[in-house]
């Protein structure tokens, strides 16, 4: 049961992610999935572009918490493109127990709640 990877626990993340934005109707203007560029995605909704910064949480950690410099300096980015700046965590757990690493071989649980704007 090899235990998932940094970059592949983003990837699962920013899935989950992708296709929240996609049922949200929001454009796709850049994506980028390297583990800790930011931000993930740059989309365009309502005439309005949008910076969302995905991180996956591994429990039991608690996906709606989150570093407010680091995102401080995210925004004032977004600032100079007029864009909206969103975080995005997304709880990761091994379903057959949550103690346990997620891996590739066992289901896992999700705790996603959606965009919070920054």
């Amino acid at each position: 049961m090899p235990e998932l990877t940094d970059q592949e626990l983003h990837n699962l993340a920013m899935n989950i992610v992708g296709e929240d934005l996609e049922k949200q109707d929001y454009e796709f203007l850049g994506v980028n999935s390297e583990f800790q560029k930011d931000p993930q995605f740059v989309t365009l909704k309502n005439k309005k572009i949008h910076f969302v910064i995905v991180r996956a949480i591994e429990y039991p950690h608690d996906p709606k918490e989150f570093d407010m410099i680091f995102l401080e300096t995210i925004k004032q980015h977004a600032k100079k493109f007029e864009a909206k700046t969103f975080y995005a965590g997304v709880g990761l757990a091994n379903s057959k127990d949550y103690n346990l690493p997620v891996n590739s071989s066992e289901d896992y649980v999700v705790n996603y709640n959606g965009l919070i704007e920054i």
